[in-house]
């Protein structure tokens, strides 16, 4: 485990800024002083300040005037309440078919449809011309291989450019180490494969992505839902109970930007699961599809960082960050990491070799970095205006999470809007959501629904936001 890098200093200086707006030591219409006397008192550069009032000037909390400086705005925009802790039923469930899923999943690829439903970025968030060179470059670097089989564990030069990168997130990580998968999504189910057997009980989060729901429901296992918090995600002590009650063959969780809730657990949150989990000797699968997307400050470590037993299978993918179609994913399976790569070679044999080989190339040269750097800053925006939209235009009480990366909006409307018939009436008029019962096996959060916020802003979104909302208000009434 490596020592964890400090936050930017100029984040710093707006956090401290918004704390002393809450706490109205610079009340609304106040001046805030100027740069210079900022920078004496936060012993930093003027530049750092400047960098500080952009970032609350983004986020609505102060204003600009003209040969003036800056100035606390008298009604700045407060995100609404989030949403309560889930608190569902401490039963473990068979997972039922999820047909609306693929319907959902659909959407996505209708021009015609307003994007909402599934969580796919558009092409313009993406490094397409990058991509495309690295793609262009392959035969001339790799000789052919990108026409034969990549066997597992997959290219040893891609698995080494991941493990690399893992230390981000605080894991020391081998190439042997990695299995690569055709996405995270192949990961996932092969590491579930690989430590339960049909019938068992896997701890998941509540609600939960509905593709870790397809991947128990495929394998014949049995969900038992765990409270959540909307910020920091599963609650410990919850779980420590259910392992009490149930006979828990492994947890599956998402502590970083966890979808659908966009939660980002602390380190002493994760390190608290993972000695819990090894006390009891349950092994936790951990997706880290989001992780590289945090919108301020370096990257939220893994669980996996705090593992000291090898019980932890670490699973994740380039299809949130670089491109949803290349399926380049990888697990690195800990103690498991045997019986995942033979599950592999059984199962599909291999992964595509070129676009590993393209996506190696494009790791190599540093594009990965430099795309990150601005995406993440991308992202942020957009689930700051999709959220202010909402705000604007959906019923009084809706309450809404403030994830802090990815790039997924989580809302609770009013107990008399149905999710199910919103989206129903809403994909009539060509905008697609995901209803609140998609995320949870017993079909809870019927006046739920999740928003993809990573669409091209434009009066197309912003119309179809305020039409979203006029029919959850007359849903509401």
């Amino acid at each position: 485990m490596t020592e964890r890098p400090a936050a930017h200093r100029y984040e710093a200086v707006a956090r401290a800024l918004e704390e002393a707006i809450e706490a109205r030591v610079h009340g609304p219409g106040d001046r805030l002083p100027g740069v210079r006397k900022l920078a004496a008192q936060f012993g930093v550069s003027i530049s750092t300040v400047v960098a500080a009032e952009h970032l609350l000037e983004d986020r609505g909390l102060i204003e600009a005037r003209p040969r003036s400086g800056y100035y606390v705005r008298r009604h700045p925009w407060r995100p609404p309440e989030r949403p309560a802790p889930s608190r569902p039923a401490n039963e473990p469930v068979a997972v039922t078919s999820q047909a609306l899923v693929l319907r959902v999943v659909q959407a996505a690829g209708d021009p015609d449809v307003i994007q909402l439903g599934a969580a796919v970025p558009h092409a313009g968030f993406l490094p397409a011309r990058g991509l495309r060179r690295a793609f262009a470059g392959v035969p001339a670097r790799w000789g052919g291989r990108e026409l034969d089989y990549a066997f597992p564990p997959g290219p040893y030069e891609l698995r080494q450019q991941i493990a690399r990168r893992r230390a981000d997130a605080g894991c020391q990580i081998t190439p042997e180490e990695v299995v690569v998968t055709n996405g995270a999504q192949e990961a996932l189910a092969l590491s579930l494969r690989a430590v339960t057997e049909p019938g068992d009980v896997v701890a998941i989060e509540s609600p939960t992505f509905y593709g870790l729901l397809q991947a128990i429901e495929a394998l014949g296992l049995r969900a038992l839902e765990i409270p959540t918090d909307p910020d920091e995600g599963i609650v410990p002590e919850a779980l420590a109970l259910a392992l009490d009650q149930w006979p828990v063959k492994a947890a599956l969780l998402m502590p970083n930007f966890g979808n659908p809730l966009g939660h980002c657990a602390g380190d002493e949150r994760k390190r608290a699961l993972v000695e819990l989990l090894e006390d009891r000797g349950v092994p936790l699968i951990e997706d880290d599809v989001y992780g590289d997307l945090a919108f301020e400050g370096p990257r939220p470590w893994a669980a996996r960082a705090f593992e000291t037993r090898g019980g932890v299978l670490y699973c994740g993918s380039f299809s949130k960050t670089l491109s949803p179609g290349l399926r380049v994913g990888w697990a690195v399976p800990g103690r498991f990491r045997d019986r995942v790569e033979y599950l592999k070679y059984s199962g599909s044999s291999s992964t595509p070799a070129w676009p590993g080989l393209a996506v190696t190339d494009f790791l190599e040269r540093g594009g990965y970095d430099r795309y990150l750097r601005r995406v993440r800053g991308d992202y942020a925006r957009a689930v700051d205006r999709v959220s202010r939209a909402v705000a604007r235009h959906f019923p009084s009480g809706t309450r809404q999470t403030r994830p802090a990366g990815g790039f997924v909006l989580w809302l609770e409307l009013p107990e008399a809007v149905d999710a199910l018939a919103l989206y129903r009436r809403a994909l009539g008029e060509g905008i697609s959501i995901a209803p609140g019962p998609l995320f949870s096996p017993t079909g809870k959060y019927r006046h739920h629904l999740r928003l993809n916020c990573a669409q091209p802003w434009g009066a197309r979104l912003e119309r179809a936001l305020a039409r979203l909302g006029a029919m959850a208000r007359e849903a509401a009434a």
